[in-house]
């Protein structure tokens, strides 16, 4: 798993913070296998070309299986212990000291493998260790330029991503601002603090509109600012507007993106209560199933002639495309029509808001 590198001043060259580092954290079970599968592929390849006779050399492929393993693990564990180091290192001193301690790893095992299995003295014994640094070199090389390339791929998609979001989010705008206007100052006369409030929640809408920094949430707060927009539309709609809430405890820290279940209800009174003469009722709903967190906003049926159906369609691709940034597929948004009922059904992965589980590679 690679992990983004933030680059912070040290000793006058450039570094990383010791949570973040371009070389995969090999105390993880899953780096490590990779690892091992990768070198043992190397082994074959090796095992292959020096074969005499047949496909491949068993004999010669066992005990280069064995050299190459142990000291993958042993070189893998050295750099898992000094893991928080060398992430503190400018990229140039961790690269010479990750690849000090894999050729001082190799020096020691193939000392000990050929003085257990070809005991002599002489040149010969150098002749081979250094072979067998020299190939260590250039392969922990090129793993570490592979490391690094992909870091910085890493880092390159998730500044898109981060630039994607924030254009996503900055679309989102309330259509209800000159209505609610009106509506408070047709307050201001006969009810001044009722328009204080009305106020207050309209600045707290739009302060999450323009609040790009957050790309996750806890459930609560946008539950609480859907509260705050509802309570603006109670003012304009008056007995038209009913609501319903079916909110299941121990949801309140869900992660979900801000400004995701405001835009639905918004749809839902725009679409579904205003052009009604008589009005409606727009249920909210939250609950667990699973690994997953369902929301349903329902309203009833929009007018399919209706042109400002387009916008509905908008605010769903909308909403969508954020959902597929920060979750990928797990993360569903549908819409369904049933018995002149109009809803919007959310699937979200259960996570809590705070949990680093950013995608990697």
């Amino acid at each position: 798993m690679l992990t983004r590198v933030k680059e912070t001043p040290r000793n006058g060259d450039k570094g990383v913070t010791a949570s973040e580092f371009f070389v995969p954290d090999l105390c993880r079970v899953r780096a490590v296998f990779l690892l091992l599968v990768t070198s043992e592929l190397l082994v074959l390849v090796l095992a292959i070309v020096q074969a005499d006779r047949g496909w491949i050399d068993w004999n010669y492929f066992g005990l280069l299986s064995l050299f190459v393993q142990w000291t993958t693990l042993t070189s893998a564990a050295l750099i898992c212990l000094l893991r928080a180091r060398l992430a503190r290192m400018s990229v140039s001193a961790a690269t010479t000291t990750i690849v000090a301690i894999v050729l001082l790893d190799v020096l020691a095992f193939s000392l000990f493998a050929d003085s257990v299995l070809h005991p002599q003295d002489g040149v010969a014994v150098w002749q081979g260790v250094a072979k067998k640094m020299l190939l260590a070199l250039l392969i922990v090389l090129m793993v570490l330029r592979y490391f690094y390339l992909q870091h910085q791929w890493q880092q390159q998609r998730e500044a898109e991503m981060q630039a994607h979001l924030a254009s996503l989010q900055a679309r989102i705008q309330p259509h209800f601002l000159f209505n609610s206007m009106n509506t408070i100052a047709s307050l201001i006369a006969i009810n001044p603090e009722r328009a204080e409030e009305a106020v207050l929640d309209l600045s707290e809408l739009f302060r999450a509109s323009l609040r790009t920094g957050d790309q996750l949430i806890p459930l609560s707060r946008e539950l609480a600012l859907c509260q705050r927009y509802l309570a603006i539309e109670a003012l304009r709609l008056g007995d038209r507007l009913k609501l319903e809430w079916q909110i299941e405890e121990g949801l309140e820290q869900q992660a979900i993106p801000p400004l995701t279940l405001q835009p639905l209800v918004e749809n839902a009174i725009y679409h579904g209560i205003q052009p009604r003469p008589d009005g409606g009722t727009v249920r909210i709903e939250a609950q667990a199933r699973g690994a997953f967190v369902y929301l349903l906003v329902q309203n009833p049926k929009p007018d399919q002639n209706n042109q400002q159906h387009n916008g509905n369609r908008m605010a769903l691709a909308n909403i969508q495309s954020r959902l597929r940034a920060l979750f990928g597929e797990p993360a569903v948004l549908k819409h369904s029509h049933q018995n002149d009922v109009y809803t919007v059904t959310l699937r979200l992965p259960r996570q809590k808001a705070g949990e680093q589980k950013a995608r990697k590679q």
